[in-house]
Parts: C-alpha cells; structure tokens; sequence
C-alpha cells in the first residue's frame, strides 16, 4: 500500500501552484512534487537543460517518470479543475437574505468578478463564510479527486515535510 498524501499539501495546490509549474503525487512517498514546464519540455524533447541547480537536477529525474508515463506519478488537479466561480455561485445560493445575495450576485458579473466578490463580500461581512465554504469546497474537491484515482489522505493538520 503507497504512503499516504497530506490533504493540506493537496489543497495547497490548487490555490499556490505556479503558472509556470505542474504538481504531481509521487504515489510510492505520498508527496507532492511540483516540476518547471520548461524541464518536462526539456525532457520530453530528450534533452536535459543545462546549468541547473540541484533542485532543478531533481525535477529532471521526477520529469523522467512523468514523461515516460511511470504509475509512479500522479497529475493532481489545478485551480482550473476546481473552478472556483462555480464555488462562488453556491455560495451566493446559500445566503438567505435576498437583498444580500443579490449584491452578491451583481459583484460577479463581468471583468474583475473575483475582486468586486470579495469586495462585497467584506463590506457585508461575509468574506470569512465564503473561505470557509471555499476550503471546504476545496477539501471536498481533493477528497472525491483522491477516491477516484486510489488515494489515501492523510487529513490530521500539517504538512508531509513538517
């Protein structure tokens, strides 16, 4: 049976990830790793980028497994997956107060939806119920992620290098 991955480092990387980086659960640690899209590019085009850093030598060896397909290696999901407007909306179907939840509503329409959110959301004062239904929806999330592709999850607080 694989270690089991820490939900807080799960969760983590739907809101931390970097643009410019992919997160996969190395399944035989229960960590996650995170590796440069410019080194998977680099290994996939069969060619080790030089001058690196040890760390960055390290993300080669993991791109490897990941580029020869090694079960080894697990894509975890992105911000993108969740889709936290989708999260926004059931929120906004939560609140009773009609006149609250349209102002809701009105924030997430159009450019900057995230932004006037939270902006209406702290002025009503409700920006703490909506991370906390954010991280729940986000733990949900990861937990159902996890059933389907044979996950165990560590959920006690704290992260697997702590």
């Amino acid at each position: 049976m694989n270690p089991a991955a820490k939900l807080a480092d799960l969760t983590d990387m739907l809101e931390m990830m970097p643009e410019e980086s992919g997160a996969w659960l190395d399944r035989q640690t229960g960590r996650v790793v995170v590796v440069e899209h410019m080194v998977i590019r680099a290994v996939e085009g069969d060619a080790a980028p030089g001058g690196l850093e040890d760390w960055q030598e390290e993300q080669v060896a993991v791109a490897r497994g990941i580029c020869d397909g090694a079960p080894r290696y697990l894509a975890l999901p992105t911000k993108f997956d969740f889709h936290e407007y989708r999260h926004l909306e059931r929120f906004i179907g939560t609140v009773a107060d009609g006149r609250i939840a349209e102002q809701l509503w009105h924030a997430i329409k159009g450019k900057g939806a995230f932004r006037h959110f939270k902006d209406t959301a702290g002025r009503l004062g409700l920006l703490d119920d909506w991370f906390a239904y954010r991280d729940q929806a986000a733990k949900r999330f990861i937990l159902d992620w996890a059933e389907a592709n044979r996950v165990t999850v560590d959920e006690t607080p704290g992260r697997a290098d702590s």
